[in-house]
């Protein structure tokens, strides 16, 4: 009887953890600093070099992170203006406003 050899298949990079990317990264020459980049860095950078068009949707926030943060900060600030002066009316806006954002950071991350 003939083994049947069992074909090896690789994994998506897509699929595949940061570490597992690194890996491959090492190995390519003309891909530098791979132990520095994150995840999303080294799929990128890896498609390149592999020549794979990147066709995953991303979603592009017109906002970033930092500048939502910068916002909430704000709103805290005005929030705790109103409830020195008893305006709690405002002061609930701005809990709702501050608590709205808090949501779009983490759909943004």
């Amino acid at each position: 009887m003939g083994k049947k050899e069992k074909q090896v298949k690789e994994k998506p990079l897509d699929k595949m953890t940061a570490t597992e990317l690194r890996e491959v990264a090492i190995e390519m020459p003309e891909i530098t600093g791979a132990s520095g980049m994150n995840k999303a860095e080294l799929l990128k950078v890896i498609k390149k070099a592999k020549g794979i068009e990147d066709t995953a949707k991303k979603r592009e926030s017109k906002v970033s992170v930092r500048e939502i943060k910068e916002k909430i900060r704000e709103l805290k600030k005005k929030r705790e203006q109103c409830l020195e002066e008893d305006d709690k009316k405002m002061a609930d806006i701005y809990r709702r406003r501050i608590s709205r954002l808090k949501k779009k950071t983490r759909k943004a991350a």
